[in-house]
């Protein structure tokens, strides 16, 4: 029995009786007061929401939620998400007529990846502040044409950092948010980067400059990857083959970056990179469909043949890595620097091959694949 006194029904205590209701062995619970509107009020709110009331008692009636298909505990991740779950917390309960939502991907093999979790927190853990983890305020001063090639490999990185924000971004409204962890393992690929983006861009104008040029074929060569709708061509495409060599571009940049800014901003960039491009293979490589792999092929050649017209990786782009990893400013020096670029493009040749190895392609099938990859890099 629940007792009311000369509280007005309507005014809060329903949730004293809902409460009473779902702890009743029975389903059944005596309401007394002395509210003169007592009797009404809890016929009323009976009949609005199923409940039946004899005398007075409120006998339970049925449920008005129906339970998701998904297991009691919320971390159970169910084979398909149901669109009539909407956009509620998994393991909730679901009220009878909510807004259905359809979402592209809506299964655990296409849209799930068990170390999710994991990375997740692991990416949550590694977020840095670009205000605090990068020395902008240290003393240097290059010679010009450092500089020069300084801004020039930086505008180059914006822009692909931008096509590598978009992608997930394009994938992200298609996942079901059934599976969350997945969800925000793209938004935290996203946060990381816009952040490359904006500690790029920074670096370019530290000391004043403007950005430096555009090629037409490193524009279609990173619009090939943002239109690309098939999400696991599009993360593979992106993460196995363009992240896994931009690495090496950014680790060859820290190596040769003239300056400490430069140094510290392509090494915090590498370690988020190298966590995007983990959790691509793993979740590509636990997929468990045969048919997988040859689809990946198909689309590697789609895209060289697509890209076949345009030039490949800007020569302000190549020019300016040559002048960073130069000895000197003199034609020795400069030569030293066009052999550690071609070092550099090899280098970015075998990881590419170890990754597509690791995926599951032969050797053979590996090196085909990494040779037809755009010269753009990306």
């Amino acid at each position: 029995m629940i007792d009311l006194g000369p509280a007005p029904f309507d005014r809060g205590p329903h949730v004293l009786v809902e409460h009473a209701l779902r702890t009743s062995a029975d389903g059944r619970v005596r309401v007394v007061g002395s509210h003169p509107d007592l009797g009404w009020q809890l016929a009323t709110w009976c009949r609005v929401v199923g409940h039946r009331l004899e005398g007075d008692v409120v006998v339970r009636g049925g449920d008005r939620f129906a339970r998701s298909l998904v297991s009691g505990h919320p971390d159970a991740v169910a084979a398909n998400a149901d669109p009539r779950w909407g956009l509620a917390v998994r393991g909730a309960r679901v009220e009878d007529g909510a807004a259905e939502l359809s979402f592209a991907l809506a299964d655990r093999d296409t849209a799930w990846d068990e170390d999710a979790p994991r990375l997740l927190a692991q990416a949550q853990a590694g977020q840095w502040d670009p205000a605090t983890a990068v020395p902008w305020d240290e003393p240097f001063e290059l010679p010009e044409p450092l500089e020069e090639a300084v801004v020039q490999v930086m505008t180059y990185l914006v822009e692909n950092e931008t096509a590598a924000l978009l992608v997930p971004a394009n994938l992200v409204p298609r996942l079901h948010p059934h599976y969350r962890e997945v969800v925000g393992f793209l938004a935290v690929q996203m946060a990381d980067e816009a952040r490359h983006v904006e500690v790029f861009t920074r670096r370019i104008g530290l000391r004043g400059r403007s950005p430096g040029t555009s090629s037409r074929g490193g524009q279609a060569s990173l619009a090939t990857l943002v239109t690309e709708r098939d999400p696991d061509v599009a993360s593979f495409l992106l993460s196995v083959m363009g992240e896994t060599s931009f690495l090496e571009l950014l680790r060859f940049l820290q190596q040769h970056g003239p300056d400490p800014v430069t140094r510290a901003i392509c090494r915090l960039a590498a370690t988020d990179e190298a966590r995007h491009v983990a959790f691509a293979v793993g979740r590509l490589r636990r997929r468990g469909d045969p048919a997988l792999l040859d689809r990946l092929a198909a689309a590697v050649r789609a895209r060289e043949a697509a890209l076949r017209h345009t030039s490949g990786l800007d020569p302000h782009v190549f020019d300016a890595l040559i002048v960073l990893a130069s000895p000197t400013f003199d034609p020795e020096g400069v030569g030293v620097g066009f052999e550690r670029v071609v070092e550099l493009v090899g280098r970015m040749d075998r990881a590419r091959r170890a990754m597509l190895v690791r995926l599951g392609f032969s050797p053979e099938r590996a090196t085909e694949l990494s040779a037809l990859h755009t010269r753009n890099f990306m």
